[in-house]
């Protein structure tokens, strides 16, 4: 900084109010540092930065090592998000997400740096933070399904979302809705089987016992094609499954099976990725925001960094939880005549 204080002809008070994006330097000054920071190739020096203040502006982001898109989604927009806020990030990624490893992730997330983590986790309980891990700044990019969660939590809103998808299908005249169930590890893959379940039984509907999948596009396909041979033709009329990727599996399976989408069967999913609307059935899904969720997760937990914030073990850990929408597209219409048009009675 004194060498391009020099070139510059200006003090190292001017170079650091340049260099920190300060307005208070006149525009000719401005250009006269940036000019002397680029032939003198300077960088500031993150690790002396955060030894002279105390502070590293990093955030630790600890997920589950998997290319699904709502793994990868949520890690990019906090990447973003945090950039925005005017932190660095440390990604640390685990291939597992059992809760040992988990916690060796958040470790080293701490040892490089990060002054709070964000956990984007499928199914990490946050009971298992202990000893000086419990003290840590720390926010869940999902919800638990267990009670006494330690962290603070911001998530899509899960369970409204597969309600209005099954209040959709009600109005559309459905009666037997089955679902295609994600993997029971997954915390959100529980939230939705479990409202899927509820919603369908508090409008006194038949239960019709789910097929579960992996989140993947096969396993949507091979799931659709058990319930098919195990349920008699023309009893479910309509299918949730748990992700867009296992809705367009069974699509495929529909369609061998001579079904049409949605004059047989009607069909919603759950995310709104990028294809869904260019299928050759255009899917109705909910939709997630999850850059959103990436937001607020970084703002609560720089608000936990900062001090303005505390969630430890003697508060009441805060759910911030983030509106979902329901895209209506052409995979969903009317129930089939022989099935009983027309809403029933509740």
């Amino acid at each position: 900084m004194t060498d391009v204080a020099r070139a510059a002809g200006v003090s190292q008070k001017t170079v650091s109010r340049v260099l920190n994006g300060s307005a208070h330097v006149r525009p000719e000054v401005r250009e006269r540092v940036r000019r002397a920071v680029d032939e003198l190739g300077y960088r500031r020096n993150a690790a002396a930065r955060a030894l002279v203040r105390g502070r590293t502006h990093v955030i630790g982001v600890v997920g589950l090592r998997s290319a699904l898109y709502g793994v990868s989604q949520h890690v990019m927009g906090l990447e973003r998000a945090a950039q925005a806020s005017g932190y660095g990030v440390v990604v640390v990624s685990t291939a597992t997400g059992e809760a040992d490893e988990v916690l060796r992730g958040v470790e080293r997330a701490l040892e490089l740096g990060a002054e709070g983590v964000v956990l984007v986790e499928p199914y990490f309980d946050t009971r298992a933070l202990r000893g000086p891990l419990a003290g840590t700044p720390v926010v869940a990019a999902a919800r638990s399904a267990h009670e006494g969660q330690r962290a603070w939590t911001v998530d899509a809103d899960q369970v409204g979302g597969v309600e209005e998808a099954v209040e959709h299908l009600v109005d559309l005249g459905h009666r037997c809705i089955g679902h295609l169930a994600g993997p029971t590890t997954w915390r959100s893959a529980l939230v939705r089987e479990r409202t899927w379940r509820a919603a369908v039984e508090a409008r006194g509907l038949a239960v019709v016992e789910p097929v579960r999948g992996d989140w993947s596009a096969r396993s949507g396909y091979e799931a659709t094609c058990e319930l098919l041979a195990r349920e008699p033709r023309g009893r479910v009329t309509a299918l949730v499954a748990a992700n867009d990727h296992m809705a367009v599996g069974a699509m495929r399976a529909l369609a061998e099976a001579g079904l049409s989408v949605p004059d047989d069967v009607s069909l919603v999913g759950f995310d709104d990725v990028p294809e869904a609307a260019y299928l050759p059935v255009p899917l109705t899904t909910v939709r997630q925001d999850l850059a959103l969720v990436g937001e607020r997760a970084v703002a609560s937990l720089v608000e936990l960094v900062e001090g303005h914030g505390r969630a430890d073990a003697g508060d009441e850990p805060r759910l911030d939880v983030v509106p979902v929408e329901l895209r209506v597209r052409s995979s969903t219409g009317p129930a089939p005549r022989a099935a009983g048009g027309g809403r029933p009675p509740t």
